[in-house]
């Protein structure tokens, strides 16, 4: 019997960067489509609360069960793994070990396309029937988004 190494101990506690972002897709597609959770996992044969944890990355998806996914979500495996940064490809299980401190906010963290109210805010942008209603709401957050920008640049110079 031949000598082998261990292999480095999980890091438990803090969910790979790789099944939070799989995870966060996972919920940006349900959200879009207008499914609960308790929706999806009635296709899936699951409870809410499993989703609820592939949904955080608690828990890791298999590879059946992205199957089973993508085909209820009606999107391609890939579209999972679509816009992950290098920072998160780069935390993949085997080279993740060790590098997260307890209680760090990792930056995937902070992706505001990952919020409820990112997601809301686009369903109900896209409910507006009118073009025109829609281009002129998009023009007004883009100039909220400016004034905003503007006063914080004001008040540093204070």
């Amino acid at each position: 019997m031949r000598n082998k190494k261990p292999l480095p101990k999980r890091i438990t506690g803090v969910p790979n960067a790789v099944d939070v972002h799989v995870g966060q897709r996972l919920r940006l597609r349900r959200t879009l489509l207008g499914l609960s959770q308790e929706k999806l996992g009635e296709a899936l044969g699951l409870t809410f609360q499993q989703v609820q944890k592939y949904e955080r990355g608690t828990n890791r998806i298999g590879a059946s069960r992205l199957y089973d996914l993508a085909r209820v979500l009606d999107i391609e495996i890939g579209y999972f793994f679509d816009d992950m940064s290098d920072e998160v490809s780069h935390r993949s299980p085997g080279q993740i070990r060790g590098m997260a401190e307890e209680g760090e906010e990792l930056p995937f963290e902070k992706d505001p396309m990952a919020r409820r109210e990112t997601l809301e805010l686009v369903r109900a942008y896209y409910k507006i029937g009118d073009p025109s209603v829609r281009r002129r709401l998009l023009e007004m957050a883009k100039t909220l988004g400016k004034v905003s920008i503007d006063l914080a640049e004001v008040a540093e110079a204070e």
